[in-house]
């Protein structure tokens, strides 16, 4: 039997034997979803904590995009809002800068978290 006569077979729900199985593997390589860092964050936390949700969730790749896109969104406004504040304009001293840029990151970072990670 050849690669694709065995491919069809696994295609129409055909029990494949173990012989089958190894030529299927190398035949059909299997794509591994990858995650932007939110997106992972949130797929570590739902496996350890709330496990519910995550057998729950029907399209985990698609959520856990749309919580990277969700990030991005976030994050972009609240740059934009948190720019214009008095206490995170630059003064020109490149350590009091740094400083005010560290924790509006922090900030940020800390309601990204809170509001798309760390959801129950």
């Amino acid at each position: 039997m050849n690669a694709s006569e065995i491919v069809a077979k696994a295609n129409r729900g055909e029990g494949l034997t173990a012989e089958e199985v190894v030529l299927y593997n190398k035949t059909v390589k299997r794509e591994k979803p990858v995650y932007g860092k939110y997106g992972t964050l949130a797929l570590k936390y739902l496996e350890e904590h709330n496990v519910g949700k995550y057998w729950a969730i029907e399209d985990l790749p698609e959520y856990l995009h749309g919580i990277d896109r969700q990030a991005d969104e976030l994050y972009e406004a609240m740059h934009e809002k948190l720019s214009k504040e008095e206490r995170f304009k630059r003064t020109g001293d490149f350590i009091e800068d740094y400083r005010r840029q560290t924790e509006m990151g922090r900030l940020i970072e800390e309601e990204l978290l809170a509001e798309l990670v760390y959801v129950d």
